[in-house]
């Protein structure tokens, strides 16, 4: 079956997003926050398994313009549920809507769900109230400008819980943006890596992630896993493959460490739970006790942003360390995220280049250094 999908991003990240959609063979266009394509159900499973950066895997199942509470309901009903849902189909429905006629989302909500089911009755000659006991097909509406975009999730969970973080921080990355801040740093893991600032250890452990070719889905469920659409073994094949492409005796070099001692213990269980324990060299550092990092080495961070009340002073002196690390070798990369925008001018040096990236709801900026040959 020809499906049309969407990946949602994060803001900023559309282009790496669809890189990745488009090293699986697959054409792709950009929007704000999304990346479309077309495929079939083996493209349902590859995308879930191998995306590192998307947070979501959504079917297009309709995508129309609606003023009227009568057009939306015959319009939904008109659309082929039930050449992906089953009689038995569990479907909550959410909705957003925006600068549209129809605003009450309740009403949008409600309405879209009575279209689905009386579509799913007459498709299977059902009577009374559905049993909704079957696998679940989140059911997305999203009306912008009077245009409805009706989208089915395959994913369940957003993509960015690949299952290993049994513990975490205050403020943790999201695994996405970690695998984005990488590829966005062009790592390979041919070069050592170094998160002096490493909190839960996401960045040091979606960097072995990457460099051994793992998977990032090997570790977790989908929702479409158990949709009738698609056989079993499909996901099983795709499994295997995924495992017998791993690089698992690959050597990597992986520095992980950060002043707090707890976090460093959170770190080990989250590493220890995707079986990458031995491969990240975890300590307990202050970031001012490094130095003599070896030639090329690849610092890929997200350090405190110094946004508390008293903070500001030593966070300006960790940036400045920073600073000094690649003035005593002018070989060393060096890409950091921060919401601070005097980094460049603490440092006392220009990045090569800059991004705007989000964490979260906090507008960052993703300096990047790069290192001589």
């Amino acid at each position: 079956m020809k499906f049309k999908f969407l990946a949602n991003t994060p803001m900023g990240l559309e282009r790496v997003v669809a890189n990745e959609i488009e090293s699986l063979g697959l054409e792709t266009t950009l929007e704000n926050g999304r990346v479309y394509f077309s495929g079939d159900e083996k493209t349902i499973v590859e995308t879930n398994l191998k995306l590192r950066t998307a947070e979501r895997i959504r079917i297009i199942i309709g995508d129309f313009k609606v003023t009227t509470f009568d057009g939306l309901f015959e319009a939904v009903k008109d659309l082929p549920w039930s050449d992906i849902l089953g009689p038995d189909a569990n479907f909550p429905v959410t909705g957003r809507s925006h600068k549209s006629t129809l605003y009450s989302v309740p009403d949008v909500q409600r309405i879209t769900k009575k279209a689905i089911v009386e579509h799913l009755k007459e498709a299977f000659k059902l009577d009374g109230k559905l049993p909704e006991t079957g696998a679940r097909y989140k059911v997305d509406i999203n009306i912008l400008k009077d245009r409805a975009l009706l989208t089915i999730d395959t994913s369940g969970d957003a993509l960015h819980k690949r299952g290993y973080r049994v513990l975490q921080g205050d403020a943790p990355i999201k695994e996405t943006l970690a695998a984005a801040m990488l590829q966005l740093a062009n790592y390979t893991g041919e070069n050592p890596l170094v998160d002096p600032f490493c909190g839960s250890g996401t960045i040091a452990i979606e960097a072995a992630m990457i460099a051994k070719n793992i998977a990032p889905g090997s570790n977790r469920t989908f929702d479409a896993e158990k949709w009738d659409i698609i056989p079993e073994e499909l996901w099983s094949d795709i499994r295997n493959q995924c495992e017998n492409d791993a690089l698992y005796d690959k050597d990597v070099e992986i520095y992980a460490s950060d002043i707090d001692e707890r976090m460093i213990e959170v770190s080990k269980q989250n590493a220890d739970e995707v079986g990458l324990l031995e491969e990240i060299q975890f300590s307990v550092k202050n970031v001012h006790d490094i130095d003599h990092l070896k030639d090329h080495t690849q610092i890929v961070t997200n350090p405190p942003y110094g946004e508390r009340i008293g903070e500001a002073k030593a966070v300006e002196d960790m940036y400045r360390k920073i600073g000094q690390l690649m003035e005593q070798n002018d070989t060393l990369n060096v890409y950091l995220m921060t919401s601070n925008k005097e980094f460049e001018i603490i440092i006392g040096k220009r990045a090569t280049h800059r991004r705007k990236l989000f964490n979260g709801y906090i507008e960052t900026t993703y300096y990047q250094y790069w290192g001589k040959k």
